[in-house]
C-alpha cells in the first residue's frame, strides 16, 4: 500500500469511527465499535512508531482544510499517541515475563501480566521541546522545523540535548525554552503471577529480592497502579542501556485484574456440608480437625487451625473496608509445628517484609521476639493504620520538599512468640492473676494491636509430642506422602477452593446475633473497667467481635450471622483476653472451643452438648452485666 493510500485509509477510519470528530471539539471520547481496515489494522499492530506517523499527516491535514489552529506550521508540532485496549488473543502478542529471551527488538505492542511490586513518586519529562538554528542567517533560526517528541523506549536525553546540529547548514541548535512541553512519568516494576506463586512461603530469614520488569507510566497513566495488585498491560518492549543494559516496558494502556470468583466448592466438601447441616458447629469443627494433614496429624492443634482458617475467611482484596482483616499472636514454647507450620496449606502466605504483595492474603511475621524494637513499632503502626508510609527526603533526591508515599495494606499478619528459648523462660514474671499468660517479651500496645492472642501449647499428657514427632519422620522419609485419609478425600485443591469461595461470600448479622455481639462487648468491657486505669479492653475489641463472627459464619458457608456464631467469636475472644489479663466472671477454659478430641460423631455431639451450655452461660452473663442491669449506670 502507498503512503498516499494508506493516509486515506486513516482518515477513512477516523471519520467512520468518530475520531475526526472528537479531534475537531476534543471533547468526546471514543465508544464505539467499527470496522477496521485491515491492512491499516496491521500497520497499527506491527509498526505503530510508523502508523503514528500517518495520524500525525492526517491530522495536520484536518487542521489546516478546516483552519482549527492559526499558528501550526508542521505536522512534527502534532503529537500522535496511539492508545489500544486490546490485542489479538494469539500467542505471538502474549510477553511471558518467565519466558527467555524477551523480544524487545521488534518495536510493536506486546500484551503481559504481572504483580507491581515497586513505583516510583511521580516525576516531569519532556514530551516535546523545539529547537532552532543558532546561526541567525539561516531560514531555520525561526518557524517550527525542528520539535523534538518523546517515542516509546527514548530517554530524556534522546529529547533534550546540546549537541543536535542544523540540517541545513550544519550549525547547533538551540532549544526554545518557552515551548517545551512536559508530562507526568512514573516508573513501576512488577514480576510475573507465576513467580509469586513459586516463593510463597518462602523462608530462609534472608532478604531477596525478584527479578522484575520496569513498566515507564505516562500521563494519564500515572498513580493508576498500585503495589500488589494485578494488571494487565499493553505497551512496546524496548532495550535501555544504563550500566547494565535493561528490557523496559512503554505502557500504551493497564487494566486491573480482578481475582475470578470461584463458582462452588468441591463435591466432597459439599457432601460433608449436607452431612453436618443439623449442626452450626460441627462443619468448622470437622475443618479445623482435618485442615493441614500434610503438615501435623488431624485432630492437633484444632484451635489454632480453626483460628488461621477463620483469618483465612475473613481476609480478602475486594474488602470495601481495609480494617475487616483478622490478624493472630501466637504464644507457644512448641517450635517444631510453627517452622512447619508456616509454609501453609492452601494459605497465601508471604514472609515478612513482602506485606503489600500479601494483598488478599497472609504475611508471616514469624517470632516477634526476633526483631528489633523500631521494627515492632513499625509492626504496630501497620496493624493500627492498616497502611505503610515512606517518607522521602527531598534533600537526599534532589528534590526542594519532602514527600510521603502511603499504601494501603489488605493482608491479615500471623505472628508467634516463641517463650521456649532459656534467655526468655527465665525473664518470665510470675503471674499473679488465674489464666494470665507472661507477654511481657513483647510490647503491650502490639500485642493489643492483633485481633486474637492464642496460647498454642499442646504438649502436655492430654496432648503428647508423639503423632507430631511420627508425622515429621514419616514426611522426613516421604515428603509427597498422604498418610491420612482426610489428605486424600479432602486435598489443598480442595480447601484452596472452600476458602476462595468462603471469603467471597456476603454476610449480615441477625437480630440476635447482633443484641448478643453487643451484649457480651458491654458486659465484658464493664468487668474489666477499674476505677483508675479505665476499661482494659481496647476500642477495637467490638469490631475484633464483629470480624470473628463474620468469619466463623463465612466458614460455615452461611450468608446469616446466628448467635451460635457469636459464641464461637465470644469463646475465642474471651480466652484471647484472659491470657492477657486474667479471667474474670464469665469464666472460659482454656479449651472450651474444642473440650474433647474428635474421634467420631459421638464426640462432635458431646462437643456440640458442651458449647450448648457454654451459650447458656453467655446469655446468662449478658443478662447479669450486660445493658439494661441494674449495675449498668445510664451513661454506660
Amino acid at each position: 500500500m502507498s503512503n498516499l493510500k494508506m493516509k486515506e485509509a486513516a482518515l477513512i477510519y477516523l471519520d467512520r469511527s468518530g475520531g475526526l470528530q472528537k479531534f475537531i471539539d476534543d471533547c468526546k471520547y471514543y465508544n464505539g465499535t467499527f470496522s477496521k481496515d485491515a491492512e491499516l489494522g496491521n500497520h497499527i499492530l506491527h509498526q505503530p512508531l510508523k502508523a503514528a506517523e500517518v495520524f500525525q499527516s492526517v491530522c495536520f491535514i484536518a487542521v489546516k482544510t478546516l483552519s482549527l489552529i492559526g499558528q501550526l506550521q508542521t505536522e512534527t508540532q502534532i503529537n500522535i499517541v496511539l492508545k489500544l485496549t486490546h490485542l489479538p488473543p494469539l500467542p505471538s502478542y502474549g510477553l511471558d515475563l518467565c519466558e527467555f529471551p524477551l523480544d524487545y527488538t521488534s518495536q510493536r505492542f506486546y500484551v503481559m501480566q504481572g504483580i507491581v511490586i515497586a513505583m516510583t513518586t511521580v516525576t516531569k519529562y519532556t514530551q516535546g521541546a523545539r529547537f532552532l538554528c543558532s546561526d541567525e542567517a539561516c531560514p531555520l533560526s525561526k518557524g517550527f522545523q525542528y520539535i523534538r517528541v518523546h517515542v516509546p523506549g527514548a530517554t530524556e536525553s534522546a529529547t533534550i540535548r546540546n549537541d543536535f546540529l542544523c540540517n541545513l547548514c550544519a550549525s547547533s541548535l538551540q532549544e526554545d525554552r518557552k515551548f517545551r512541553v512536559l508530562g507526568d512519568k512514573q516508573i513501576v516494576e512488577i514480576i510475573a503471577t507465576k513467580a509469586l506463586r513459586a516463593f510463597q512461603g518462602y523462608s530462609n530469614n534472608q532478604p531477596f529480592r525478584f527479578q522484575s520488569l520496569t513498566i515507564f507510566l505516562r500521563d494519564e497513566s500515572v498513580n493508576k497502579m498500585n503495589i500488589g495488585n494485578e494488571y494487565k498491560i499493553i505497551g512496546i518492549p524496548t532495550c535501555v542501556k544504563t550500566s547494565q543494559t535493561a528490557v523496559c516496558i512503554e505502557a500504551n494502556s493497564i487494566t486491573f485484574c480482578n481475582s475470578k470468583v470461584p463458582s462452588g466448592i468441591s463435591d466432597n466438601f459439599r457432601c460433608l456440608l449436607s452431612l453436618t447441616s443439623s449442626s452450626c458447629w460441627k462443619f468448622t469443627a470437622i475443618l479445623a480437625n482435618i485442615f493441614a494433614s500434610q503438615i501435623t496429624p488431624p485432630g492437633t492443634y484444632n484451635l489454632l487451625k480453626l483460628c488461621l482458617l477463620m483469618s483465612l475467611v475473613q481476609t480478602t482484596d475486594r474488602n470495601k473496608e481495609l480494617e475487616d482483616c483478622l490478624d493472630i499472636l501466637i504464644i507457644t514454647s512448641d517450635t517444631l509445628l510453627i517452622d512447619r507450620n508456616k509454609y501453609g496449606t492452601g494459605a497465601v502466605s508471604i514472609q515478612a517484609g513482602s506485606a503489600l504483595l500479601a494483598k488478599g492474603g497472609i504475611c508471616f511475621i514469624g517470632d516477634l521476639a526476633s526483631h528489633k524494637k523500631d521494627k515492632l513499632e513499625q509492626l504496630q503502626t501497620v496493624l493500627e493504620s492498616r497502611s505503610i508510609t515512606v517518607y522521602i527526603p527531598g534533600k537526599k533526591f534532589g528534590e526542594d520538599i519532602d514527600q510521603q508515599m502511603t499504601f494501603p495494606v489488605q493482608c491479615s499478619f500471623w505472628s508467634f512468640v516463641d517463650m521456649d528459648s532459656s534467655s526468655r523462660r527465665n525473664a518470665q514474671k510470675i503471674n499473679t492473676l488465674i489464666g494470665q499468660m507472661d507477654c511481657s517479651l513483647i510490647p503491650a500496645n502490639l500485642v493489643e494491636a492483633f485481633g486474637l492472642l492464642i496460647n498454642c501449647n499442646e504438649s502436655s499428657p492430654c496432648h503428647p509430642f508423639l503423632p507430631t514427632v511420627q508425622h515429621t519422620l514419616n514426611k522426613a522419609i516421604n515428603p509427597e506422602g498422604l498418610f491420612y485419609a482426610a489428605s486424600r478425600q479432602f486435598t489443598t485443591e480442595d480447601f484452596e477452593k472452600l476458602l476462595a469461595f468462603a471469603k467471597n461470600l456476603n454476610v449480615e448479622f441477625s437480630l440476635e446475633a447482633e443484641r448478643m455481639t453487643h451484649g457480651y462487648y458491654l458486659a465484658s468491657r464493664r468487668i474489666r473497667t477499674g476505677s483508675v486505669c479505665g476499661s482494659k479492653l481496647s476500642a477495637s475489641a467490638l469490631k475484633y467481635l464483629v470480624f470473628l463472627s463474620e468469619a466463623h459464619a463465612r466458614l460455615n458457608l452461611r450468608n446469616k450471622v446466628l448467635k451460635e456464631d457469636v459464641l464461637i467469636a465470644a469463646l475465642l475472644f474471651e480466652t484471647s483476653l484472659t491470657l492477657k489479663y486474667g479471667a474474670t466472671v464469665f469464666c472460659v477454659a482454656p479449651n472450651a472451643v474444642f473440650p474433647f478430641e474428635l474421634y467420631n460423631e459421638e464426640y462432635l455431639e458431646q462437643r456440640d452438648l458442651y458449647l450448648t451450655q457454654c451459650q447458656q452461660q453467655l446469655e446468662q452473663f449478658i443478662a447479669t452485666y450486660g445493658p439494661g442491669t441494674t449495675i449498668f449506670s445510664s451513661d454506660e
